[in-house]
């Protein structure tokens, strides 16, 4: 007999062991990470970057069901860190798609059982073709694993899952694992932010990684000479909208800075405000950067100067602009 669910009971106030149930799935599925980092086979983690590393090719990943969006996941991570991957669904190849592979790739074949049909057809094939396969399932004893030229073990007890059947602490493993392979690689490969940056053009991750202080610097700074007075280095201020104000010596070079801060330290002190002169109140070598400077650098030297703004350089080191750490 089916059950109908009145809309009362959607409605209804969440439990509190349901709540306690989350906790549990998180914590189970922390515990089992912990568990695979503890036991893993060090030499067939060797052997699958070894693989990796060595792939003249592309380095596929395949998985059914779950397990394949997982691979698509995997796959997408070693493309845009530096290692040319793509994803192929095993039924598809079965069907036609096996023409993609060339004997110099890598196959990455994901199945928890190590017993999935769709895989297992796909095994011959890449046998008669040459390509080396890596294995990522929970039963080493699998007929996937006895294929396999490495075997990553998940050494998982049980599913998340209170039946036991949705996939859910495999394929967190099985991501986890991902991860990892793409982050040995990096370092291996000593994959820099510029590299991350040609594989990332778009978006603000891409902007952020690719654009240069001078693309985004405000050109129009507000500056006074060394002789300004007080007067007119509030007007400046004031005027040039930007919280400060560049001090130049009678040569036109960068003598030094004078913030809002500055100026309210500088007249909490001092009593003859009138025959101030902007060299008395200005903050010697100010932080400055190149024009070329990337617009991350940039970011992570305000931060680590606790400062909002860099006055910017060019080639003979004249101020030619000001860059905020929201630009």
């Amino acid at each position: 007999m089916t059950q109908v669910v009145t809309q009362e009971q959607h409605s209804g106030l969440i439990q509190p062991e349901l709540i306690d149930s989350v906790r549990e799935t998180l914590a189970e599925q922390a515990a089992a990470l912990h568990n695979l980092s503890q036991q893993l086979d060090s030499q067939q983690y060797q052997n699958a970057l070894r693989l990796i590393m060595n792939c003249k090719g592309h380095v596929i990943l395949s998985g059914m069901g779950k397990s394949g969006h997982v691979g698509r996941k995997m796959s997408a991570t070693l493309a845009s860190t530096g290692t040319p991957s793509f994803f192929i669904h095993p039924a598809e190849a079965f069907h036609g798609d096996l023409g993609m592979i060339t004997p110099y790739d890598l196959l990455i074949l994901i199945s928890a059982s190590g017993e999935t049909d769709e895989i297992l057809k796909l095994v011959p094939s890449l046998k008669n073709f040459g390509n080396r396969i890596v294995a990522i399932t929970n039963k080493g004893d699998s007929t996937l694993a006895k294929n396999a030229d490495a075997v990553l073990e998940l050494n998982m007890a049980s599913e998340s899952c209170p039946n036991n059947l949705a996939p859910t602490t495999s394929t967190t493993l099985t991501m986890a694992i991902g991860d990892a392979l793409a982050i040995a690689m990096i370092h291996q490969r000593k994959f820099m932010p510029d590299d991350f940056a040609r594989y990332h053009p778009g978006g603000s991750l891409g902007r952020r990684l690719l654009t240069r202080v001078v693309d985004v610097m405000q050109r129009d700074v507000p500056t006074v000479k060394v002789t300004a007075s007080f007067k007119t280095v509030i007007q400046r201020i004031t005027s040039g909208c930007q919280g400060m104000v560049v001090v130049e010596d009678a040569a036109g070079n960068l003598a030094g800075i004078i913030t809002d801060g500055d100026l309210r330290r500088f007249m909490e002190k001092e009593d003859a405000l009138g025959s101030a002169t902007a060299e008395q109140m200005m903050t010697r070598a100010p932080l400055t950067m190149p024009e070329e400077t990337m617009i991350f650098e940039a970011e992570e030297k305000m931060q680590k100067h606790r400062v909002s703004a860099l006055l910017v350089t060019d080639k003979q080191n004249k101020i030619t602009g000001l860059v905020r750490i929201f630009d």
